[in-house]
């Protein structure tokens, strides 16, 4: 079994924020990220696919066609947005990095199998201290 991966980047803003909570809670729990005007992430997204290589091109998977998959399925709709308003795989979602993860995994994951490969990993890196994988 070979890994490979392919890192992309992203802005986006969000909030966190339980609106079954009151001010003061969502205070608490989530301090300034609780923000009414929204708080935004230079994000890192990490895919890591593995699969058995290719006899004729020695690849697990070409790396273009992840780039691709990635740019236009996840990157296009994330860059620039607000992750509370504008995703629409996010709507009626709690935007915490773990939920977009999760999120990010169940669209990559059907497109990378139409490659003969296994999504491995997900992880997402919301700040150069804070990160989170999800293995599906």
């Amino acid at each position: 079994m070979i890994y490979i991966e392919r890192k992309e980047r992203f802005s986006a803003a969000h909030q966190l924020y339980n609106p079954n909570w009151t001010v003061e809670q969502n205070d608490a729990v989530f301090g300034k990220c609780a923000n009414k005007n929204f708080h935004g992430h230079n994000f890192t997204l990490v895919v890591t696919v593995k699969g058995e290589i290719n006899p004729d091109t020695g690849f697990v998977m070409n790396l273009v066609d992840l780039k691709k998959i990635i740019q236009n399925l996840v990157i296009s709709k994330l860059d620039h947005a607000n992750l509370n308003h504008d995703v629409d795989f996010m709507r009626g979602k709690f935007t915490s990095t773990e939920v977009l993860a999760e999120e990010i995994w169940k669209i990559l994951a059907p497109a990378i199998a139409e490659h003969k490969c296994q999504l491995h990993r997900i992880r997402l890196e919301e700040t150069m201290n804070n990160a989170v994988e999800y293995f599906g």
